[in-house]
């Protein structure tokens, strides 16, 4: 079994000390979350469990932790976003200087295979156009080269959850474009991310894209990959296509042991957080003790 932790929240970020104490006891509790009554058990024994894919914006809290973790026997790797936007899309974000820094001690820590780099969503909007992309990305790629093998993107999908939000950054005069096709602008940056990648020794993936980017010089990829924890753990686990996830994305069969709306970074693009979460209120309702993520 694969552990995802989490597509839907950030557990390293937030949530580092209650994933310790529940790797302790050896289990944990999920809800549905399209049934919150429905409550799975999910073994955590290192038996159990064939790796872990923590994703995180900021693995800082869960560092302490990891040499545990190596002692206890689990495999792991990183899925990292960093995409050094402006503060209107990312308002509760640790500075781009913090970050990079924690992924530098996270890559010397684990190593340069085990972190992946997202640079996702790709958001274009009247303070993210195609220019900017092609300067942030790469800087970023510049400051990350050495430290990671691959790096994934994907362009901005809208949803439930993140519709109402744009909209209001609309009213404050920022746009953000609806991608509904790969124009001549939108293939020309996603070819020059190509070219930057291939620059600083990254393959470059997409994830859950429904166009072919192969064109771009960008490979479908896996996010929960299956040849990746081969090649990196030496191990064979499930090659089945995870049906729960969009028909586009190529990752395999997952357990996520996270919740939705309980990340605090408030990232305007969020698909997996409505605007209707109150931090204040998620601390006050979060227990590390409990077995499942929020009581």
């Amino acid at each position: 079994m694969i552990i995802s932790a989490s597509r839907r929240t950030d557990i390293p970020a937030f949530y580092a000390d209650w994933l310790m104490n529940r790797i302790r006891a050896g289990y944990c509790l999920v809800s549905n979350p399209f049934n919150p009554a429905q409550v799975a058990r999910v073994s955590l024994l290192p038996e159990d469990v064939d790796a872990i894919v923590f994703w995180t914006r900021n693995p800082r809290p869960l560092l302490p932790h990891l040499a545990e973790l190596d002692r206890r026997g689990y495999r792991y790797y990183f899925q990292f976003t960093l995409t050094g936007y402006p503060q209107a899309l990312e308002p509760r974000l640790p500075e781009r200087s913090l970050l990079l820094r924690a992924f530098r001690d996270l890559a010397g820590y684990v190593g340069p295979q085990r972190v992946i780099w997202r640079y996702d969503p790709i958001v274009l909007s009247t303070i993210t156009d195609i220019p900017f992309h092609e300067r942030n990305f790469a800087e970023l790629a510049e400051a990350l080269s050495g430290l990671t093998p691959r790096v994934v993107v994907s362009l901005l999908d809208p949803y439930a959850k993140n519709r109402r939000r744009l909209r209001k950054l609309a009213e404050c005069g920022i746009v953000v474009r609806d991608i509904q096709g790969i124009d001549n602008g939108v293939g020309d940056l996603l070819r020059s991310l190509a070219s930057l990648a291939k620059e600083h020794s990254m393959e470059i993936t997409s994830c859950a894209e429904p166009w072919d980017l192969r064109r771009y010089g960008i490979l479908p990829g896996k996010c929960v990959d299956d040849e990746y924890i081969a090649r990196i753990f030496g191990i064979e686990v499930t090659h089945a296509k995870d049906e729960a996830q969009r028909p586009a994305c190529g990752c395999v069969r997952s357990k996520d042991i996270g919740a939705y709306d309980t990340c605090l970074y408030g990232c305007v693009y969020c698909y997996a957080t409505s605007d209707r979460v109150d931090p204040d209120a998620l601390r006050a309702r979060y227990d590390p003790d409990s077995p499942s993520l929020l009581g």
